[in-house]
């Protein structure tokens, strides 16, 4: 059976507020501990903007920027694995809505990338974006179909032809050929220069 020094003893200890605004003896008077004037003074929330410094220059402009930035222009897609597929039916046609319906992705404002990480036995007709080498080789290796946006049969593209030079001498650039003109001139001057002997 326990005391009741040990219920009340777990219990907080009763603390009085303090009375802030009851006169200057109180030691919270007048302003009440908050100062004069200011955002911090007023009734309400504090609004305070992450970084501002109240009126100096901040940081992120006082830096310099430098390079370019191809974040803006980045294929963003919505990742989904070959395990996670292989809880849908033998034979079943799987698209962004499926995907979405089964919890897989949270919205269809992003395309759909297949990764091939984990196995799938089940013949699948799949509707994406982007397939991984790997989840490709995978999905026709169990009999199904990988499709693009359109219902057409997925294919990458094809590799860049890598620039081959012409067969011949190669052409020589203008600081090629502005080093080799400068010996040649400073040579025809010296022997203008030289006097013809008697």
């Amino acid at each position: 059976m326990s005391m009741v020094h040990e219920i009340t003893a777990r219990a907080p200890r009763y603390k009085k507020s303090q009375r802030k605004g009851r006169g200057e003896s109180s030691g919270r008077g007048k302003t009440s501990g908050r100062g004069t004037k200011g955002a911090k003074a007023r009734g309400g929330d504090v609004h305070w903007i992450p970084g501002r410094e109240g009126g100096q220059t901040p940081t992120f402009r006082r830096l310099p920027k430098r390079g370019f930035s191809n974040d803006n222009f980045e294929r963003r897609f919505h990742i989904v694995n070959l395990a996670d597929l292989e809880r849908f039916d033998n034979g079943a046609a799987i698209d962004a809505a499926a995907l979405k319906e089964a919890g897989l992705i949270p919205d269809l404002k992003q395309p759909v990338k297949i990764l091939g990480d984990g196995k799938l036995t089940k013949k699948l007709t799949i509707t994406a974006g982007w397939y991984s080498k790997s989840a490709h080789e995978k999905i026709t290796a169990a009999g199904g179909a990988a499709q693009n946006l359109k219902g057409e049969a997925f294919e990458f593209p094809k590799p860049k032809k890598k620039f081959v030079p012409r067969e011949g001498a190669p052409k020589k650039s203008k600081k090629q050929q502005q080093s080799e003109e400068a010996p040649a001139a400073e040579g025809e001057g010296a022997k203008s220069e030289e006097k013809p002997t008697a």
